[in-house]
């Protein structure tokens, strides 16, 4: 079957960009110098190909409020914390893999038609914006977004020529109390790891979450490539500065695997982060049970 959209044969040394990721830490205390991976190679087309339209109606779709001073709304980052955003009601279920980019920041909202509460930039981490589609309606789409609270979601205007669509063909699955994570392709598993998840005292957060970056912190040693998740420690508000956010990374020491011995992150064997760090583009939905 055709990949969504093209790859060159090594994803991970292109569009890559070289930057100081100033606030540091993710709950495993993590990054200060990095460089920014972007797994996407092409950006997709904003038409939406081979994506299900929405229902038919009769009505026109909600027209978008407009924003008359954005940058007077919180940006929609890791680094923020956006209360006002409703939360994910259906957090078991896997998305059906669309994805979309905000071409330039653009308003999220509440609902279809209320007042916008955010704003979705184009870039996280220097890198490019990808966030998953979890429901619909015309003319709009509901996505995951990767601030506090967990499980925030937002509604973002598809009328708006600005929001490109894709899919990815690939989900995530971790399983804390199986040490187990599972990578599928269009709903079939291609390979599966043991892991190591967070412990007790600070659990690998669970719920609907995404890959929201792909980066590489030379000023350590245990991880070549840290994939940081849209989704936030339960137990630590910030980690060496940072936000607290929760990644996947390898480990040196591989008796870590098959315990909960992190402070949040997922641990990962050599050979499945490679091949999730090349293969899985940004956006891709992850579900931790």
């Amino acid at each position: 079957m055709p990949a969504p959209f093209s790859r060159h044969p090594s994803p991970l040394h292109t569009w890559t960009r070289r930057f100081l990721f100033v606030a540091g830490g993710f709950a495993c205390g993590l990054l200060l110098a990095i460089s920014v991976n972007n797994v996407l190679d092409v950006a997709p087309s904003a038409t939406g190909e081979g994506i299900p339209a929405p229902a038919q109606h009769t009505a026109p779709p909600i027209t978008p409020q407009p924003v008359s001073r954005p940058e007077s709304l919180p940006q929609a980052t890791t680094y923020a914390t956006i209360p006002a955003a409703p939360r994910d009601v259906n957090d078991r279920d896997a998305p059906d893999g669309t994805v979309v980019h905000p071409l330039r920041p653009v308003p999220v909202y509440r609902a279809p038609g209320a007042a916008p509460l955010a704003m979705l930039p184009a870039h996280e981490i220097s890198s490019d914006t990808w966030v998953p589609v979890v429901a619909r309606e015309d003319g709009w789409v509901q996505v995951l977004l990767p601030s506090r609270p967990n499980g925030s979601v937002g509604w973002l205007s598809t009328q708006d020529s600005a929001l490109a669509i894709t899919r990815t063909p690939y989900r995530i699955e971790v399983d804390r109390a199986a040490f187990r994570l599972t990578l599928t392709h269009d709903g079939t598993t291609v390979a599966a790891w043991t892991v190591g998840v967070g412990k007790e005292s600070a659990p690998t957060p669970a719920g609907r979450t995404f890959v929201m970056a792909s980066l590489t912190d030379r000023k350590q040693a245990y991880s070549p490539v840290i994939l940081p998740l849209g989704i936030h420690s339960t137990s630590h508000e910030t980690y060496g500065g940072g936000p607290g956010t929760t990644g996947i990374h390898t480990w040196p020491d591989p008796k870590v695997f098959g315990t909960r011995s992190s402070d949040g992150c997922v641990r990962v064997p050599p050979d499945a982060l490679h091949r999730l760090a090349t293969e899985v583009p940004l956006g891709t939905p992850v579900l931790i049970r």
